[in-house]
């Protein structure tokens, strides 16, 4: 997934992580990759989270800001354009850094079952817990894209392969705790915030899933929740 090139009616009330890629027709390689002049429909916003002059008025310097957020997390094209996928990692930022070390306030991942791993789709946040007690986390994770939902519900460690490598994907999956068929937590080299998002599993830093595998064990719980944006 990436911004909206294609100038003209932009829809500014899309939903964050919703919008697919649109690339103006005709669009090369080389013209991809140049940085644009366009102010894009966030442009103010993205100018304040990325503490730059706050005018959304598009220059050079607020072009190759948004542009190296951009590259940084994975979003195509990056061009620099402040559309509703960069806005909504953004904003996506914003929210898992105010729930701060209460990711459990509204009491929606049980705490009568002893060790449990959360998982909040909805802010894509994962947390461990024993009973009310924070363990560790919340860590941002990278759930299940439209297609590929990472299923709800309460759960259990049922496998655990350290060096695993996908069946169907031929792709390394590090730290590998499946808890749901093929759904696991495990670790991966990109972006959390990287859209659209994996294939089900639950996607986590090489520090978090190391973490992880050291704090679970085969038959611990692990309860799935809300709803990732985009699905």
């Amino acid at each position: 997934m990436g911004d909206l090139r294609r100038r003209g009616v932009v829809a500014l009330g899309v939903t964050a992580l919703v919008a697919p890629l649109t690339l103006a027709i005709g669009a090369t390689p080389a013209q991809a990759a140049s940085c644009t002049t366009s102010a894009g429909p966030y442009q103010k916003k993205a100018e304040k989270f990325l503490g730059r002059p706050v005018d959304g008025k598009q220059s050079a310097a607020d072009c190759k800001a948004i542009r190296a957020f951009q590259t940084k997390h994975g979003i195509r094209p990056n061009i620099g354009y402040a559309g509703p996928v960069t806005w909504g990692v953004m904003n996506l930022m914003n929210k898992q850094k105010a729930v701060g070390k209460n990711p459990n306030k509204a009491g929606k991942c049980p705490t009568n079952k002893g060790r449990i791993a959360c998982v909040d789709l909805t802010l894509q946040l994962s947390w461990i817990q024993d009973g009310k007690k924070l363990v560790y986390g919340p860590v941002p994770v990278r759930t299940g894209r439209n297609g590929y939902e990472t299923r709800t519900g309460l759960k259990k460690v049922y496998w655990r392969n350290k060096n695993h490598v996908s069946t169907i994907y031929d792709v390394p999956m590090p730290y590998s705790q499946f808890f749901d068929g093929g759904q696991a937590f495990h670790s991966v080299g990109v972006s959390m915030w990287n859209p659209p998002g994996s294939h089900g599993c639950v996607n986590m830093t090489g520090t978090a899933a190391k973490k992880y595998w050291s704090l679970l064990k085969k038959g611990d719980d692990v309860y799935v929740y809300g709803r990732k944006p985009g699905t």
